[in-house]
């Protein structure tokens, strides 16, 4: 609750107070950029009806009062009145002094690793997050804070997968098609259609920019071995950090290449850290692929070495045991990877049988859209 309101700087700047002894700054031309008026913004959508440019560059607060909890501002020189919300005040006050660990995401993302996560791995049965808002929540809202989930009770059959995707969004299509098959038979007469393992790795680091979700749904799996294992990459890159801060400051500054040239008319591209970091030191994603980094060149000769030496450390701690989750597939089940954050890998398999997946690309702000939504539906309805 609001319990005062003084103004500052000359009206360029107001602080308030609040019932629990916290007190916020905020400028007036912020306050008139964010204004909620129907004039400003759209009631419809939200969106601004005004530029930048329509507002008074001389913008200052010449009254200010609380009323009914809300505090209300007139805007000079336009005689603008606004009543701003205490709670959408709190909510987006920038005025903070509390620590911040540069390099990491917001709270709603869990760091984890197979001590965490190997007896918990989440998951959902895809009749109940079909009819049900409240299951299909929870789904989502694990692959929001852990990077993956899990899906039971899909049919064992081709296309199957995209039953996920429809679940919150939309297939990204590639040259790889809506979806494409990785069936893997013991014995193959075709070496593209191995039984060897692969490292953790994301999915085409070549792109720019890369699908944000991956989803991989199993048809049959009768083979032995061919465990699927996760690797939270996030969890990955702060143990480097910790370790050996210049390397994690070479592998998220220096630029690596990445490239696919595997098919007829296709030659991709992409010229990214594996570490990427945002203005404000958030890691925001990890590229990290073996079989598709081009040499890299955008690293000064003098640094190249501990460059490399990070890269090998990078690489031994993702496939360091304390890291990965794993399990196995079974016909019907499906799991989907945020392939900003987590690596997923396979193990090999030897014996009698077939393993048959197929996999698909997604794209991470439909699944954000859709647990968004369903969570003021859910917040409406508490009121």
């Amino acid at each position: 609750m609001l319990t005062h309101a003084l103004i500052g700087d000359e009206g360029r700047t107001i602080e308030l107070g609040w019932q629990d002894g916290r007190r916020t700054r905020f400028h007036a031309m912020w306050l008139r950029d964010n204004a909620l008026d129907d004039k400003t913004r759209s009631a419809g959508n939200g969106q601004r009806l005004v530029t930048i440019l329509d507002i008074p560059r001389d913008t200052r607060i010449g009254a200010a009062s609380i009323k009914a909890g809300a505090l209300e501002v007139n805007f000079m020189p336009e005689g603008k009145t606004v009543s701003f919300p205490a709670q959408w005040l709190s909510a987006n006050a920038y005025d903070r002094d509390e620590h911040r660990q540069p390099g990491w995401t917001a709270d709603i993302v869990q760091r984890w690793t197979k001590v965490t996560m190997q007896n918990s791995v989440p998951r959902a049965g895809y009749r109940a997050a079909f009819h049900s808002r409240g299951v299909l929540r929870e789904w989502l809202s694990s692959v929001r804070t852990y990077g993956f989930a899990v899906m039971d009770g899909l049919p064992a059959e081709s296309g199957s997968l995209c039953k996920v995707s429809d679940l919150f969004g939309y297939i990204r299509e590639t040259n790889y098609g809506r979806w494409f098959d990785v069936r893997a038979e013991v014995n193959p007469n075709n070496l593209a259609y191995t039984n060897l393992g692969l490292q953790a790795h994301t999915d085409n680091p070549y792109r720019d920019p890369v699908p944000t979700l991956q989803i991989l749904s199993c048809i049959e799996n009768t083979v032995e071995g061919g465990e699927s294992s996760v690797v939270d990459g996030f969890a990955v890159a702060a143990a480097l950090q910790a370790e050996n801060p210049e390397g994690f400051r070479l592998l998220s500054c220096c630029p690596a290449r990445f490239e696919y040239a595997g098919s007829s008319g296709v030659r991709l591209q992409a010229k990214r850290p594996m570490i990427e970091l945002g203005p404000d030191g958030e890691l925001i994603c990890i590229r990290f692929n073996n079989r598709s980094l081009a040499p890299v060149v955008d690293v000064p000769f003098a640094d190249m070495d501990a460059y490399y030496a990070a890269y090998r450390r990078f690489a031994e701690l993702i496939e360091h045991p304390s890291f990965e989750v794993t399990f196995k597939l079974e016909a019907g089940q499906a799991f989907i990877v945020d392939n900003t954050r987590v690596m997923h890998a396979r193990k090999a398999f030897s014996g009698t049988g077939t393993r048959w997946l197929q996999g698909c690309y997604a794209d991470k702000d439909g699944l954000l859209s859709t647990l968004a939504a369903i969570e003021h539906s859910f917040k409406e309805a508490a009121e």
